[in-house]
């Protein structure tokens, strides 16, 4: 989307962190809060909406300077962290919508323009949204622990000859990675019913692989779940023990989290000022 005027040298843009209801639980969650590049937090209001915002300077968040913070990734980490914190301090005081990361108005006047325009998609979001939650399941596959186990299980029949014991440790292995795998996704097709009459909504998302994937195994399910705060402890307990006894099978529950999931309304362009 093309930039409707350019931002001026050495002056500065607003940045859009979130959207809420107006009033003092919002205001009071700016209070004493810093934003990227240090600046305070702000609260544009227009109507009964209001927009966490904070200055930064149109030289880093510009076109070419949002372009060059995404190809480094230590400043976009720290933009993606600094966002973020913004957003969870938000939300423990009010119900909020997360804007996408480098969500960026020339001025404070243009952050007023797109709450007037778009009340009518953001009023209906922070209605359902009102005393939930988000947490994420994910569930892992690690045939190495699997044959771990396998192994400890079957260390009494190895007392045959070198050649012979290989070949049946390579078919353990096999077996075992197959049989891990399998039993994940058995695993991870229970989850749906058993958090049926809790969960409000549900997203899947890509598994996380890579830099993103810090825990043991392979993450083959990485889903959201939508839940009224009230209720995030039973979601825990029903899904406690889904992965007991299953060797190479893990079960992470994480949250409780602002809905990123459910609450990001979508961009109506691009990363570029507006």
């Amino acid at each position: 989307m093309t930039a409707r005027t350019e931002p001026v040298a050495g002056s500065v843009m607003s940045y859009v962190y979130a959207v809420g209801r107006a009033g003092p639980p919002l205001e009071a969650a700016l209070t004493g809060l810093p934003g990227l590049e240090g600046t305070p937090l702000r609260a544009v209001r227009a109507g009964d909406l209001v927009a966490v915002v904070s200055s930064v300077p149109s030289a880093s968040y510009g076109t070419e300077g949002v372009k060059a913070r995404m190809e480094d990734l230590d400043r976009l980490e720290v933009m993606a962290r600094t966002h973020h914190a913004v957003v969870e301090a938000a939300y423990e005081h009010a119900t909020v919508l997360p804007m996408r990361l480098v969500t960026v108005y020339l001025d404070d006047g243009r952050v007023r323009e797109m709450l007037g325009e778009r009340e009518p998609e953001f009023s209906p979001l922070l209605a359902r949204l009102e005393g939930h939650v988000e947490l994420g399941v994910k569930v892992y596959a690690d045939p190495r622990e699997a044959v771990a186990v396998g192994s400890r299980d079957a260390a009494e029949t190895t007392a045959a000859g070198p050649g012979r014991a290989y070949l049946q440790r390579r078919r353990a292995h096999q077996q075992n990675h197959r049989e891990t795998y399998r039993a994940a996704g058995v695993v991870a097709s229970e989850v749906p019913a058993r958090v049926a009459e809790i969960a409000r909504a549900h997203v899947t998302h890509r598994p996380q692989q890579g830099d993103l994937a810090q825990a043991a195994g392979e993450n083959i399910v990485n889903d959201a779940y939508l839940v009224r705060a009230t209720q995030a402890d039973a979601f825990r307990a029903a899904l406690t023990g889904l992965a007991d006894g299953v060797p190479g099978v893990r079960v992470d529950i994480t949250g409780p989290w602002a809905p990123y999931s459910f609450a990001t309304p979508p961009a109506p362009g691009g990363g570029e000022p507006r």
